[in-house]
């Protein structure tokens, strides 16, 4: 429990910021489930890959993982195709 009241507020903080994060994270999960249930629909996975570059730039996934996601649906598509 912190005592200092800057602590205090640093936990509050970090605590909204977590929420945030993992209502983004859930969002995110959600579409490229989506995507990798939807066969024929491009639109569906084009959404997921850009879903992936604003959580990117947010900060809530690092880069790499964000492109190799981006990668594999990529191969989805160019297999429907």
């Amino acid at each position: 429990m912190p005592n200092i009241k800057s602590a205090k507020k640093r936990k509050k903080s970090t605590y909204k910021k977590h929420i945030c994060n993992k209502m983004s994270k859930s969002a995110l999960h959600t579409a490229l489930r989506k995507a990798k249930l939807a066969d024929a629909d491009v639109t569906v996975k084009l959404a997921a890959t850009s879903m992936l570059d604003k959580a990117v730039t947010k900060g809530i996934i690092h880069k790499n993982n964000a492109a190799r996601m981006k990668s594999r649906i990529s191969k989805q598509i160019s297999q429907t195709i």
